[in-house]
This record gives C-alpha cells, structure tokens and sequence, in this order.
C-alpha cells in the first residue's frame, strides 16, 4: 500500500467535564483532580500533510504566536523524540471557542499527534504518545483515548468510563478566563472528598433509575472551579443563570463556556434558542466513542 502523505478533515473533538473536583495539591504546583471528560461532537477540523525538507508549518485559525501554537509544538516534539527527518504542514479550522475549558488546543494536539503517528510511519503505540502528550498539557492525553474517561492525577490517570447518553446545550458568553489565576486563586477549594469510578457509576444508574429526575438533566458532583470563575467573570454566572430555567447548568474546565444536559436535540436547541447578543451556543451530542479511536 503506498503511503499517505496528506489527510484531510480530521476531527479534534471538544470535551465536558460532567464534574470537576479538586482533591489536593502537590508539591510542584500541580492540582490533582477528579473528573469524567465526555467528547463531544463540536470539533476543530485538521488537515496535515507530511513534508519531506524536516520543516513545521502552521496555518489556518492560529491564536497567538504560531510557535507556541499546541499543534505546532506537538509536531516539533514528536519529530525531536522519534528523530525522524519529516516535517508537517498543518491547517487548523477552529470551531471551539479558545478559552472555554472545551480542551480545543489540547485536542488539535492530539489529533496532530496520531496523524503524525501515521504519516511519518512512526506505529507508536497509543501509551507511547500519551506520555509524550503529556508535556504539552494535562488534557492531552485524554484526547488520544477513545472515548468518555473518568480522569484522575493531573489528568493523566484515565479509566474509560460508561456515560448516560445525552444532548447538551452549550454556551459561551465570549469572555476569557485566565485559567493560571483560577488555579492560584486563595479562594479556591482543594480538598474535596475523593470519589471512585463505582461511586460514579452507582450515581449514574441511580439517577437513571428515578423516572421525574432524568439522568439526562442531572449531574453529579460539581465543578470546583465554577465559584471562583464566576467570581472573576460575571458573564459566565449570568450564562448559568439562563440555562438553569431549561435544566442543570454547569460551567466545563475552568470556564468560560457552561453546559446543560438533555435527552432530546430538541431541548437542547429550545435552550440556546434566544441568547444575548455576542454569545455563543450549541446542540452538541455525547459521543461514546473519539473518532479517531480506531487509529
């Protein structure tokens, strides 16, 4: 078969966090966390081809300085690790908003990463490329797995969970939260009560099993960096506040974008249908599967 050396429209999936508990802090500054990353079918789109004179080059929706762009540093390190002497041209359309804890950046990466992988005929097996990963960020490596996760660490203890299949009405309301300063915050709660993949999971079939409270609008846990990150940008509390009359609002990552869940596209809809001018929204589905998880 010959080789590829060009593929286009690859998906980078966005991501929820259905919760998002911080359970304490290490030594070197990083937090550990709790939570399950559930993708969703909103997604940058990635087209790569491979370059035979060694160089990187970056182009489409670039945020910032292009050598600083994810995509272009997962490409340097994978070429420097694997030593190989190809390069890559890499064209990113981005539909997730930057700074709305959806993991945009960190997922063009991973999508950069196994395209690669193939490209360069590397056939680095995926526990390879999640180490690497995870030099570029904590949520990288969730988006080289293969579906819904339950995340423990600094995000790189991941255990593929089951998830209640649901809609979910997401919004934006174009602010930017510093997600450093929402870490160092003084007010920011540590130390929440650890919780387990079976805690979830009976949580989950719990509430599934109660005909008035849908698991689709319900969800468990909470987000411990919402109270902070409504502090600092009002616009993300009065986000919460317009989709709480539809359902269960909740803020993803460290903000700014805010999420409910339904088990219809219709509600979904009916609850973005009307936003404030300059916000942003959308009827976006759980996938239970990423869809590169065949690579």
């Amino acid at each position: 078969m010959r080789h590829p050396r060009l593929f286009l429209g690859l998906p980078a999936p966005a991501k929820l966090n259905l919760f998002l508990h911080i359970t304490g802090r290490r030594a070197d500054g990083y937090h550990e966390l709790q939570s399950v990353f559930v993708p969703v079918d909103l997604a940058d789109t990635i087209d790569i081809e491979s370059r035979v004179d060694g160089v990187i080059s970056r182009s489409g929706d670039v945020i910032g300085e292009p050598q600083l762009d994810l995509c272009v540093r997962a490409a340097t390190l994978l070429q420097q690790s694997s030593g190989t002497d190809l390069g890559a041209a890499i064209h990113v359309d981005k539909a997730i908003p930057a700074g709305s804890g959806m993991g945009g950046g960190s997922s063009d990466a991973a999508t950069t990463l196994v395209a690669l992988n193939r490209l360069w005929q590397l056939d680095w097996p995926r526990e390879r490329l999640a180490a690497l990963a995870l030099r570029l960020g904590a949520d990288v490596p969730f988006f080289l797995g293969t579906g819904p996760a339950f995340v423990e660490g600094i995000g790189e203890r991941l255990t593929p969970v089951a998830v209640t299949p649901a809609w979910y009405a997401v919004i934006h309301p174009q602010v930017h939260v510093s997600t450093v300063e929402i870490f160092t915050d003084p007010g920011l709660t540590r130390n929440t009560k650890l919780t387990t993949i079976s805690g979830f999971s009976a949580a989950r079939d719990a509430l599934s099993a109660t005909p008035q409270e849908s698991a689709a609008r319900t969800l468990f846990g909470a987000n411990d960096l919402q109270v902070v990150a409504t502090r600092r940008a009002p616009q993300i509390q009065a986000a919460l506040k317009h989709l709480s009359h539809f359902g269960e609002a909740r803020m993803t990552g460290s903000g700014s974008a805010v999420f409910a869940a339904f088990e219809t596209e219709d509600n979904a809809r009916k609850a973005i249908a009307e936003l404030p001018v300059g916000w942003s929204g959308w009827a976006v589905q759980g996938l239970d599967e990423h869809p590169l998880a065949a690579w």
